[in-house]
């Protein structure tokens, strides 16, 4: 089996999660890991017996040992980083947000036909088991014609203006940093159209970030809820209704389980049991990707992307 050598830009939470579900890909190892601080790569790169640490990102673009780079930067710094990238000839899987807005996405796109190279966005959630179940039973007709679609993904954040969540020059606010999911979750299942008419309810924060949205999108047939916060823990389950049932997905973004409801009957459910955060499924699905030379996922292509960015765009200039 092809094992495909992974270099991580940055060392935070998220680098963690990439790492510590890298093992159960089964067809992928983390290499090489970069960080502004030396000490915070080689210290990253000591818990998790990664052969290589570099102060900086150039040397990790330039080592001839690693074949993809996961982007694990704030959102403000993906469009450079994911660019340099793919002008070194490395794979990229970015994380989400995959730029600021829909002008950058379409940017990064360029760059990665440019040099032929791969890229995706790392919206992990398009590929947990309990999440492509849920579709699978909607596909089927079960729940019959979708009426509504309903989510919503929010958690407390501490108010300060340096912090990056609220840190209006580091394209701070709840909706790139957690309305991303809501979004992604509604294209989803929205399939290939886009709402004929957004409305949008949204709060601010001292600094005018953004830090609780509703938003509505009317699809010819269908209506979409969409909600994110900073002010308040949401419910964080997404709903998928249909004239003849529901879809219920707990704690969709990261989800393990998925539930088809008629009435007040649940008549199915899926448990995916798994043992990881859930990293692994998105990445070896990259590992394969990269394996078989292809230059876009069929999961999640670069269209779904820029989808995302138009849709927080329409949004945001709604808000």
């Amino acid at each position: 089996m092809t094992q495909i050598r992974w270099g991580i830009i940055g060392a935070g939470r998220i680098a963690h999660t990439f790492a510590q579900d890298m093992p159960a890909t089964g067809n992928g190892i983390v290499q090489s890991v970069a960080a502004r601080s030396g000490d915070s790569a080689r210290a990253f790169a000591g818990q998790y017996g990664i052969a290589t640490a570099h102060a900086g990102y150039e040397a990790l673009y330039a080592n001839p040992d690693v074949d993809a780079i996961y982007i694990a930067t704030p959102h403000t710094l993906h469009l450079q980083h994911a660019s340099d990238a793919l002008r070194a000839g490395k794979a990229v899987m970015c994380e989400k947000p995959i730029t600021v807005n829909a002008e950058e996405c379409q940017q990064l796109i360029q760059v990665a036909e440019e040099t032929e190279s791969y890229l995706m966005e790392a919206m992990w959630t398009w590929f947990l088991p309990a999440v492509r179940k849920a579709k699978q039973w909607v596909d089927e007709g079960r729940i019959g014609r979708i009426v509504q679609i309903q989510s919503d993904f929010g958690y407390p954040q501490v108010y300060s203006p340096d912090k990056r969540e609220y840190n209006a020059e580091l394209a701070g606010g709840c909706l790139l940093e957690m309305g991303v999911y809501p979004v992604a979750l509604t294209a989803l299942f929205a399939g290939a159209g886009d709402p004929q008419q957004v409305s949008v309810v949204s709060r601010h924060a001292p600094n005018g970030v953004e830090d609780d949205v509703v938003a509505t999108f009317n699809y010819s047939g269908f209506v979409a809820t969409l909600g994110t916060s900073f002010r308040a823990k949401l419910r964080n389950w997404a709903y998928i209704v249909g004239e003849e049932g529901y879809v219920a997905i707990p704690n969709f973004w990261r989800a393990t389980e998925c539930q088809l409801w008629v009435l007040d009957d649940m008549v199915d459910r899926f448990d995916d049991g798994r043992s990881t955060y859930g990293f692994d499924y998105q990445t070896r699905a990259v590992n394969e990707d990269l394996a078989a030379g292809r230059t876009q996922s069929e999961t999640i292509p670069l269209s779904a992307s820029l989808k995302f960015q138009r849709h927080m765009d329409l949004i945001r200039s709604k808000s």
